[in-house]
């Protein structure tokens, strides 16, 4: 079995999604690799571009991920100003940085952001530029986002995507 664009069906199958309901499945691939799927349900405007993304690693190098992820975030003092931008604006009251106040539960949690390849559910690389671009106007990376264009002023979207960089 090789990692494909199709290599979550052959990962697991296909689960439905039914409103109200709990499913449960079991992954237990054979190969290391990335294996990528797409969204099978509706799920709005930018379902075609629901990226699906199930990164396989070996015992030791999987627990060693898993170690880092339950670190806090980043507590960098050269991006005092961004962090500031961050918790004086309504990003935590949707997005969660372990470790901190914020523990939104509508966005992604950001603890580890710039450890993913991708931004808006896969649907630009997560670059700092594409992250700068994401941030200034998710409308125009990903239509029918549900995150709003904070407008925030050119020194506050630097201060905030610097902040951003250093959740590894």
């Amino acid at each position: 079995m090789s990692p494909t664009a199709s290599g979550l069906p052959q990962l697991a199958g296909k689960t439905d999604l039914i409103p109200n309901r709990v499913n449960k499945m079991w992954i237990e691939p054979k190969q290391v690799g990335t294996y990528l799927g797409n969204c099978a349900e509706y799920c709005g405007t930018q379902h075609a571009r629901m990226l699906l993304r199930v990164i396989v690693h070996e015992p030791d190098d999987f627990a060693r991920w898993a170690a880092e992820q339950q670190q806090n975030g980043a507590e960098d003092p050269q991006v005092k100003a961004g962090r500031d931008v961050f918790f004086s604006t309504s990003c935590l009251n949707c997005h969660t940085i372990s470790g901190t106040s914020a523990r939104g539960r509508f966005g992604p949690d950001l603890t580890h952001l710039m450890s993913r390849d991708t931004l808006a559910s896969g649907a630009a690389p997560n670059t700092p530029e594409k992250l700068r671009a994401w941030v200034r106007d998710p409308q125009a990376i990903k239509d029918g986002s549900l995150m709003p264009n904070m407008q925030l002023t050119e020194q506050e979207l630097d201060q905030l995507v610097s902040y951003l960089l250093t959740l590894k």
